[in-house]
């Protein structure tokens, strides 16, 4: 069984880039993604969505390798060709794989202007090593499929705070001078 979870980002570019880290962590077996698009809602109230896989380009390909075998064997080749493309193009654009299409528009229809949301369908995951790969990468859980305790768990580990390089979370930076940190008894020798 897959889950849903989407994210909303302030822009297109924060979007694709989380899509982009999802995708590396697909590639290092922490998760299992069937379908991540990207849904803009426009300036002027439209909504954009961007595909994984462009379905139209696709059956436009397979569309035209089929019609040019058919054609061969008809000995009319670009006529076969042709109409393969079309007819692969039609069906690709009319195909709906993954994420339902009007699902996520009528649901990015009510974002801010300018901002995105990432629609992910995700098949499986390493929970534990997903949250840490991450942690602190910023967006609003928007929606979710996942029980509670999942949902709970994301929507803290995307919002938590990550100390930047030299900002350590352990000791405050040691204080300007010779005086001892507050609270300290300074050390004297013998």
């Amino acid at each position: 069984m897959s889950d849903l979870v989407v994210i909303v980002y302030p822009n297109e570019a924060k979007a694709e880039e989380m899509r982009t880290k999802l995708l590396q962590l697909q590639n290092e077996y922490l998760v299992e993604i069937g379908d991540a698009v990207i849904a803009v809602r426009r300036e002027d109230g439209r909504v954009k969505l961007n595909q994984l896989m462009n379905t139209t380009a696709a059956g436009a390909i397979s569309g035209g390798f089929w019609g040019t075998l058919v054609g061969l064997i008809f000995l009319m080749p670009l006529l076969g060709a042709a109409v393969g493309l079309a007819s692969g193009a039609l069906g690709g654009a009319l195909s709906d794989y993954g994420i339902n299409d009007d699902f996520m528009k009528k649901l990015a229809s009510k974002l801010t202007p300018g901002t995105a949301a990432l629609f992910v369908e995700i098949r499986k995951m390493t929970e534990d090593k997903l949250l840490e790969a991450i942690r602190g990468t910023g967006g609003e859980l928007l929606q979710t499929s996942l029980d509670h305790t999942k949902e709970q768990a994301l929507r803290e580990a995307i919002s938590a705070h990550v100390p930047a390089v030299g900002e350590s979370s352990i000791m405050p930076p040691p204080p300007a001078g010779n005086a001892p940190p507050a609270g300290a008894s300074p050390n004297r020798a013998a």
